[in-house]
């Protein structure tokens, strides 16, 4: 009797036992089923970019943020200057690149498969300078600056400043210039400027990526740029305004198209954005310098990602599809404290659209 209980015991037992396991078996793959790559979702990839300067101090404030609000997914960026993002990128050495110059058709054509241009975000490009007894109110046309990047306007007493600062006592000083030495997206913003607004400039400078200056001394990104203006005596530079404001550096006030002096803004940023908008073609690779509008900052440009439209990782796609919908919808408000002009509602729509083409094996990889 009791040889048989105990068998009758064991045997259920072993079902119990059994029937414990499959539950627990099919929770875990109900789990790994309902997730990317973790559970419940949750985006799992490590992503490599690298490129423009320009943007750097807010994507690497989003790149930070992302990733605490998705633990799975981290974002390795190397802020090298545009030239070098485009080259990474058509060299696949990237997930993404990065660059405040819209690719060229010839760089494009050198890519191994379709480059999308996705705006994240405007910025201004500031002059920023160091002058004995100047710390602000420093005035200057497009003429102006032409002229002192050309090396016509050597002293900052010279008489086309003075006219530009009347009742400004300015300083019998050399002017030192300083410019980029990479290749550079925030160069091909300010030479587009200049080219735009001064004729002079056109014919004998134009614009690009890097240019072969007149005049000056060479700074590596927007950190060399800034750097140099910050300890040379009697220097002007260019620089984003993220990089002017954290280093605390004078700022030059320019006359815009419609005649007004304006300052390096947020405010004057959206203004450009405004007044270029119409004139944006379909793949989003335009120029917001010089723009319409009274308020408008003259030197300001959008800064873009480069993705590459048919992804090879689905993981990897899906993250960063996901971060770039999370940065122009829920990244604006560190745009703005960072001094960026995050993108008007009819940008982001584009925006979005664009995104949707991004895919893995025909499938989008958007929301």
């Amino acid at each position: 009797m009791f040889n048989k209980l105990s068998k009758s015991y064991i045997a259920f037992a072993a079902v119990v036992i059994i029937a414990a396991g499959l539950l627990a078996l099919g929770a875990g793959c109900g789990s790994n089923a309902s997730g990317e790559a973790e559970g419940n979702g949750a985006l799992k990839a490590s992503l490599t970019g690298a490129g423009a300067t320009f943007p750097y101090p807010l994507y690497s404030k989003w790149f930070d943020v992302f990733n605490k609000e998705n633990p799975g997914v981290s974002i390795n960026y190397q802020s090298i200057g545009s030239g070098g993002g485009i080259k990474q990128i058509i060299a696949k050495t990237v997930d993404f690149g990065a660059s405040d110059a819209p690719m060229k058709d010839k760089e494009l054509d050198a890519a191994p498969a379709e480059l999308i241009h996705i705006p994240t975000v405007a910025g201004a490009v500031a002059i920023v300078y160091n002058v004995s007894d100047l710390d602000t109110g420093l005035k200057l046309t497009s003429e102006t600056l032409a002229r002192i990047f050309l090396g016509e306007i050597t002293r900052w007493d010279d008489p086309a400043l003075a006219a530009d600062n009347p009742g400004v006592n300015l300083p019998d000083e050399d002017i030192a210039v300083v410019h980029r030495s990479d290749g550079s997206g925030t160069t091909n913003i300010f030479t587009d400027y200049l080219s735009t607004a001064n004729a002079d400039w056109k014919t004998e400078v134009g614009k690009g990526k890097a240019v072969d200056w007149p005049v000056g001394i060479g700074g590596k990104g927007n950190e060399g740029v800034g750097g140099q203006v910050g300890q040379v005596d009697g220097a002007i530079g260019y620089v984003e305004l993220a990089y002017a404001t954290q280093n605390d550096l004078s700022m030059a006030s320019l006359k815009n198209k419609a005649g007004k002096f304006v300052d390096p803004s947020v405010e004057s940023t959206s203004a450009a954005m405004a007044g270029s908008l119409s004139n944006l073609p379909d793949d989003l690779r335009g120029s917001i310098v010089n723009a319409d509008g009274d308020n408008a900052w003259p030197i300001a440009g959008l800064t873009y990602l480069l993705i590459y439209k048919n992804q090879e990782d689905q993981a990897k796609g899906k993250a960063l599809v996901s971060f770039v919908e999370w940065a122009i919808n829920n990244g604006s408000s560190y745009a703005t404290d960072l001094g960026y002009a995050p993108l008007p509602p009819e940008l982001v729509s584009k925006v979005e659209a664009k995104l949707k083409l991004i895919n893995y094996q025909g499938q989008s990889l958007a929301s």
